[in-house]
């Protein structure tokens, strides 16, 4: 008989648990779809040229931002996935309207060349330093000089 109890309380407790999850499930689901709408939102320019993120377009009396918003909550209830929803936006605003270029084809220059132009500059210092270290001033633009300037310049360069 405590048999039959225990096991009366384990389907109590199982269909407690599924309750949970029927109630709890579309909480989740909304929560996964704001945070969608946030990353989104985040990765799209306001089409307005404020040249802003569309999330962040906070000037009065925007004619597009909440346009876009809503476009961006419908396309997100009908269930479609990221990348259709930014290249639907893509297709009717242009290229313009992504925060980022996407990386592919052309657009990898974007994102490659600020660090070859960095790895550049760094070279092109080394050695523009290493070859000012390795040249002392030549004995020519010593005679040049008359000694008594060399002298002054000696006495006001000591400290």
């Amino acid at each position: 008989m405590m048999r039959l109890r225990h096991g009366h309380r384990a389907g109590a407790k199982a269909l407690l648990g599924i309750a949970m999850l029927l109630v709890l499930a579309p909480l989740l689901a909304a929560t996964d779809i704001d945070a969608r709408f946030s990353s989104l939102g985040h990765k799209m320019i306001c089409s307005c040229g404020c040249n802003q993120i569309l999330l962040e377009c906070n000037h009065v009396g925007c004619p597009n931002s909440d346009g876009m918003r809503n476009e961006l909550t419908a396309a997100l209830q009908r269930g479609q996935n990221d990348d259709t929803i930014l290249e639907s936006f893509v297709q009717k605003y242009g290229p313009t309207i992504l925060a980022a270029p996407p990386a592919v084809g052309f657009n990898r220059l974007a994102w490659v060349m600020p660090f070859v132009v960095l790895a550049l500059s760094f070279v092109c210092a080394i050695l523009i330093i290493r070859s000012w270290k390795g040249s002392p001033l030549s004995a020519a633009a010593h005679a040049a000089m008359p000694s008594a300037v060399i002298e002054t310049i000696r006495r006001e360069t000591d400290i």
